[in-house]
């Protein structure tokens, strides 16, 4: 009789929950002085554990996964 091990919170294929700034710089194609910047600016989500600033990976994902609005959006327009 063979038992199935008991199942993770993190599948093997699922994504890290987080990413270091670095690596969030490289897979959007920025440089890691900008990346600090969009983190400090609040562009980038992101969670300071102690000295560390760790970026979150699917609110990350799904910032670009969005398309990107336009200044002529009339949904965007301040009164």
């Amino acid at each position: 009789m063979s038992t199935t091990p008991p199942a993770t919170p993190l599948a093997s294929d699922a994504r890290p929950l987080t990413m270091t700034v670095e690596e969030a710089a490289a897979l959007i194609g920025i440089s890691r002085s900008s990346a600090y910047d969009a983190v400090h600016r609040g562009d980038i989500p992101s969670r300071r554990i102690g000295h560390r600033i760790l970026v979150l990976t699917e609110p990350l994902y799904e910032l670009f996964a969005k398309p990107p609005s336009t200044a002529s959006d009339p949904s965007d327009a301040t009164t």
